[in-house]
This record gives structure tokens, sequence and C-alpha cells, in this order.
């Protein structure tokens, strides 16, 4: 199985300053208070970062392409099943098209035939709805995990260098950023080296 026949996604939008913030809803500023000609201006350092990047088999993130593979490899056979169901319902399909234009058989037998694709293709589609939830499910438990260790490495990262605020150019559309505030390929190296894959995660039983 290819990795677009089930699709994953896999996003990270991070901002650093003292900790990670995460926004819902609304929110607007507080005023300054109009007497404060002498309030501090905060030093900030960005940086920007590809998070799409993490995805890539071979330049990427190494756990999270062994996560992904493991996730496909356990619901192989589910797919494997789906595509010979694809098969069958197609040349039941053309097997009627042919009684229909030849002749040959009646229409009490070509119907019986129409009623049997039509139990087919509802069976196969509710396996599919099936496979595609227990497939989220599991994407959860798996990359929910994962996205949050990747989260608390970067923000690490960021701490340990300064910086205050980190853009997830994949999420956030920029019109211009200096090649030197790109950290992507920097921080993939250090959280592979940090967190090393020697071999698939076990399976839970």
């Amino acid at each position: 199985m290819n990795r677009t026949t089930l699709t994953v996604a896999f996003t990270l939008v991070a901002c650093v300053s003292a900790g990670r913030v995460v926004a819902q809803g609304t929110q607007t500023r507080p005023l300054a208070p109009a007497s404060s000609p002498t309030a501090n201006v905060p030093v900030s350092k960005m940086a920007v970062i590809y998070s799409a990047e993490f995805q890539d088999p071979k330049t990427g993130i190494a756990r999270f392409n062994i996560t992904l593979n493991k996730l496909n490899g356990e619901f192989q056979k589910i797919q494997d099943d789906l595509n010979q169901t694809t098969q069958r319902l197609k040349t039941l399909q053309d097997e009627i098209t042919r009684l229909q234009q030849a002749g040959g058989a009646t229409p009490v037998q070509i119907q019986a035939k129409i009623d049997t694709l039509d139990q087919q293709k509802r069976e196969y589609t509710r396996k599919g709805e099936d496979a595609k939830a227990q497939y989220q499910k599991r994407y959860q438990d798996l990359f929910l995990p994962l996205q949050d260790d990747v989260s608390k490495a970067l923000d690490v990262y960021a701490k340990a260098r300064g910086i205050t605020m980190i853009i997830d150019a994949s999420q956030t559309p920029i019109l211009y950023a200096a090649e030197s505030m790109d950290i992507t390929r920097a921080f993939i190296s250090e959280y592979n080296l940090k967190n090393p894959v020697t071999a698939q995660v076990t399976t839970p039983k």
C-alpha cells in the first residue's frame, strides 16, 4: 500500500514565548497605560519552520515515518480486502452490462445480478467507513503523543537559542523570510539525533 492510499496529515504550529500558548476564540490585547512612556520594549528573535517537511520519508522526522509505516502496515490487510472487493464489483458490473447489451438472459436473471451488485456495494461502503473510522482512531492514538513530543522538543530547541517566536510557514503564508531564519533542517536533525529510531514501535496486543 502506498502513502496515498490512506491519507494522513501531520501539522504543527508553534509559538514559543516563555511556554506554549494555544489561543481559542477572539481575544483582544489589553491597552497599555497611557502614562507609561518608559515601558520596556520586548526583545524578540523570530524563526521560521516548515512543519510539512517533518513528513518527508527521506529527510523528515524518522519517528514520524516509522510510525506512519506501522499504522499503514496494521491496515494493510483491510486495504487489500477493499481493493479486492472493488475489483469484484467492477467484474460484476461488466457482466451485467454485457448481459443487457447482448441478450441471452431474462430480465429476472439480470435483475438478480443487479440486486447482488447493490448489496455488495452497500457492504463495501460499510466496510470502508468502518475501516476509515478505525484508521482515524488509531492515527490519533499513535500520532498525538508524537506530535506533543515534537512540540515540546521545539520549545526546548527555541528557548535554548533565545528564540521567542516560531512561525510555521507550512500553515501561515509568508511573503518573505531570510534563509537564515529557517530552522527546519536544523531542528529535524537535532530531533532525530536525540530520538534515534532503532526498531519499529511494538504493536499493542
